[in-house]
């Protein structure tokens, strides 16, 4: 029955893109249970207590959803994440083909490139939430703890990633143990790129409006689990 459901589902959704809908329309259409900030936010946390407690429901891929991808897409989050091999947001959320519209690059560093997809994302694919996510044992912000003679070794385009995160390590407070120093760090500079976001005048009127959220997380590897950093106010979206 269910199977049958889900085929009928992919079937509509491949008419309304084929009818020219809105992409409202589509969206809601492929995932009427996510269309809000707070139904977001929600969707990952569920997927990511499934994924730390391996009983992921990532399904195939039927050939009706694939060959809806080909003509539109309707993702429900945008995940600026790291590039560090160890951190999929697909799998870390137990997210389907084409639920997440995830940019990529170390650091998860703010800048004009990462700016112009996330505002493609939200204005053009009506994402509902932004998640600017860090994680355990993040080598960039790692190479920006480092000495000034170590970073002069870099190469330029390095040197650039982590002028984007040294500003944040250079004024965290004196932490001894390393590991709790390396989260600092992490955590801190996440909280910064979302501040960096928000300043943003297409975000903000997103934002204002109640559309979107922005909001911070930190994937630990070793249990799987994410942090949200979420306020009361984000999670009161309707």
């Amino acid at each position: 029955m269910t199977d049958f459901a889900d085929e009928n589902k992919d079937r509509q959704l491949l008419d309304a893109i084929r009818g020219r809908a809105s992409m409202e329309d589509i969206a809601n259409l492929r995932s009427p249970e996510v269309n809000t900030p707070a139904a977001a936010i929600e969707a990952l946390k569920l997927g990511n207590e499934r994924f730390f407690s391996g009983e992921t429901q990532r399904t195939v891929v039927s050939v009706n959803q694939r060959r809806s991808q080909i003509i539109s897409q309707t993702p429900f989050s945008v995940i600026l994440g790291c590039s560090d091999s160890r951190v999929p947001p697909q799998m870390i959320f137990d997210c389907n083909l084409g639920d997440l519209f995830v940019v990529r690059v170390a650091g998860q560093i703010v800048d004009q490139a990462t700016q112009g997809s996330i505002e493609y994302a939200i204005s053009h694919l009506k994402c509902k939430l932004i998640v600017v996510m860090g994680h355990e044992g993040c080598g960039a912000v790692k190479a920006a703890l480092a000495s000034d003679e170590q970073i002069a070794k870099e190469s330029a385009n390095i040197r650039y990633l982590i002028d984007q995160i040294r500003p944040v390590c250079q004024r965290l407070p004196v932490i001894r143990d390393e590991k709790a120093r390396m989260r600092e760090a992490v955590t801190q500079h996440v909280r910064a790129q979302v501040a960096l976001l928000r300043q943003n005048p297409v975000v903000a009127a997103y934002e204002a409006a109640s559309t979107i959220a922005v909001i911070g997380a930190y994937y630990e590897i070793g249990s799987g689990a994410v942090d949200f950093f979420v306020t009361p106010d984000e999670l009161a979206f309707d």
